[in-house]
C-alpha cells in the first residue's frame, strides 16, 4: 500500500465500555493482513473538544475559545474535522501498510453524535458485555469502588461522596456504566453496525471474527485462527487491556467470574445504576435472575433515572457546560473590566499619537500619562479584577452544580427509604 491520499481511509469504530473486551476483539481483528487496530487513539474525542482550553492557559482561555469559536463559525467545521481525521488515519494506515483502520476507543460513547456527523457511513462494531461482569472487572483490575466502606451497599450518601470528592477517573469509570451503557445500547439499530456479544466472542472466537471480516469485505481465509499473535504494539503502549500480554489463547473464565467477585451489596449497586429494564433489554435476564436469587431487589426505574441525572450533572460540569443557562454576573464583570482596561490603553495610545508635533511641555505631560505608575497600577488592578471575576464565576458555576447534585441526592434518598 502506498502513502498517497487519493481516497479517504477506510475507518471503522469499535464501540464498547471499558473492561468489555474491546482490546481483545481489536487484537483478534488486527491479525488480518488488511486491518490495523492501534491501541485506543482517542482521536475523535480530542477533535470534538478542539477549541476548549484549560483555565490555566497563560494566553487567556476565554480569549482563545472566543476567537476560535468566532473563526470556526465562518467555516464548515465538519469538513475541517473530517480532513484532519482522514489525514491522521490515512498516515497511520500508510505506515502500517493496511487498508482498514479500527479505532477502538471505549469512551467514544460520549461523542457518538460527533462520530456520526464526521463519519456518517462508517461501519461500527458494537461490543456488549454483561454489566455485572464489567463491574467485577472494574473492581478487580482498577480497584473502582462499588460500595461504601461499611457493610451496606453503595448508598446515595456514598455516591454523593464519590461524585463530589474522589478523583475524576473513578467517577468516569462509573459514568461508563450509568451514562455510557444506555447510549451504546441505543446504537444497536444504527445502519452499518455489527453487534457482538462478549460471551459469544470468547466462546466462539473464530466464528465471530470471520463474521466481522466478511462484513468488512475482507477474506476470512486470510486470517489465522483466533490466536494472540504479536502483541508488541500493545506492549509499547500505555493503553489497552494489559492482561492480554499474559495470555496466549482466548478463554471463557471471565464470563461467570462476577458471581464470586461481587458481593450481594455490589450486585445491588450495579442493578440500581444500570436498571433492570436495560439489563433485560440487552438480553441479560438470566444474569439478572441470578443476582435476584442472591438477594438483589428491583428498586424501580425512577431510582436508576435519578442516578443518571446525578452523573449527567457531574459530566456536564466536567466538560464545562456548567449549571446555569445564561451569562453570569461575574462574566459581565469580566467583560466590563476588560473593556475599561482597553479604554485606558486606547486613551494612552491616542495621547501619544496626538503628540506628534507638540510643545515640549505637552510632550512631557503625555509621556508622564503613559508611563505614570498610577496608570500602570490601574491597568494591573483591572487585569487582577478581571481574573478574580473569572475565578469567582467558575466557583459559582461549580457551587450551583453541587447544589443540583445535592437536590438529586436528596430525592434518591427518599426513593431508597420508601423502597
Amino acid at each position: 500500500m502506498n502513502g498517497t491520499f487519493n481516497r479517504p481511509p477506510a475507518v471503522c469504530f469499535l464501540l464498547g465500555l471499558p473492561r468489555s473486551g474491546t482490546t481483545l476483539l481489536a487484537h483478534l481483528l488486527q491479525q488480518h493482513p488488511e486491518i490495523a487496530a492501534p491501541p485506543e487513539p482517542w482521536l475523535m474525542l480530542a477533535l470534538e473538544a478542539f477549541g476548549r482550553v484549560d483555565q490555566g492557559h497563560p494566553a487567556g482561555p476565554s480569549l482563545i475559545e472566543g476567537a476560535n469559536s468566532e473563526f470556526l463559525a465562518r467555516i464548515d467545521r465538519t469538513i475541517a474535522d473530517r480532513a484532519f481525521a482522514d489525514a491522521a488515519y490515512g498516515q497511520y494506515l500508510a505506515a502500517a501498510g493496511k487498508r482498514i483502520i479500527i479505532d477502538k476507543t471505549p469512551r467514544y460513547w460520549a461523542a457518538l453524535e460527533f462520530l456520526e456527523r464526521v463519519y456518517p457511513r462508517a461501519p461500527h462494531i458494537l461490543l456488549m458485555r454483561n454489566p455485572y461482569a464489567i463491574a467485577a472487572s472494574l473492581k478487580s483490575t482498577w480497584g473502582i469502588p462499588l460500595r461504601a466502606e461499611s457493610s451496606y451497599s453503595l448508598s446515595v450518601s456514598s455516591l454523593a461522596d464519590l461524585v463530589l470528592r474522589v478523583p475524576d477517573v473513578l467517577i468516569s469509570a462509573l459514568s461508563d456504566l450509568v451514562l455510557g451503557l444506555p447510549r451504546l445500547a441505543a446504537q444497536r439499530t444504527r445502519p452499518h453496525t455489527q453487534l457482538v456479544r462478549y460471551e459469544l466472542l470468547v466462546a466462539h472466537p473464530d466464528e465471530e471474527v470471520r463474521r466481522l471480516l466478511t462484513g468488512f469485505g475482507c477474506d476470512p481465509a486470510a486470517n489465522a485462527s483466533a490466536g494472540f499473535g504479536q502483541v508488541d504494539y500493545l506492549r509499547s503502549s500505555r493503553f489497552g487491556d494489559r492482561k492480554i500480554l499474559e495470555r496466549n489463547a482466548v478463554d471463557q473464565s471471565s464470563v461467570d467470574a462476577w458471581q464470586s467477585q461481587l458481593s450481594i451489596e455490589e450486585m445491588q449497586a450495579v442493578t440500581d445504576l444500570v436498571g433492570t429494564e436495560l439489563l433485560t433489554e440487552l438480553g441479560y435476564e438470566a444474569e439478572l435472575l441470578r443476582a435476584q436469587q442472591a438477594g438483589v431487589v428491583d428498586r424501580g426505574p425512577q431510582l436508576t433515572e435519578l442516578y443518571r441525572q446525578v452523573f449527567r450533572t457531574w459530566w456536564d460540569l466536567r466538560i464545562g457546560k456548567g449549571a446555569s443557562s445564561g451569562p453570569s454576573q461575574s462574566g459581565g464583570q469580566v467583560h466590563i473590566a476588560r473593556q475599561v482596561a482597553q479604554n485606558v490603553r486606547s486613551a494612552s495610545d491616542s495621547s501619544v499619537v496626538q503628540a506628534q508635533d507638540p510643545s515640549s511641555a505637552e510632550l512631557d505631560e503625555n509621556l508622564q500619562l503613559v508611563n505614570s505608575p498610577t496608570t500602570q497600577l490601574q491597568q494591573a488592578l483591572l487585569a487582577s479584577e478581571a481574573d478574580r471575576a473569572a475565578r469567582l464565576d467558575a466557583i459559582r458555576t461549580r457551587d450551583a452544580a453541587i447544589e443540583i447534585l445535592r437536590g438529586q441526592v436528596a430525592r434518591l434518598e427518599q426513593i431508597i427509604n420508601i423502597a
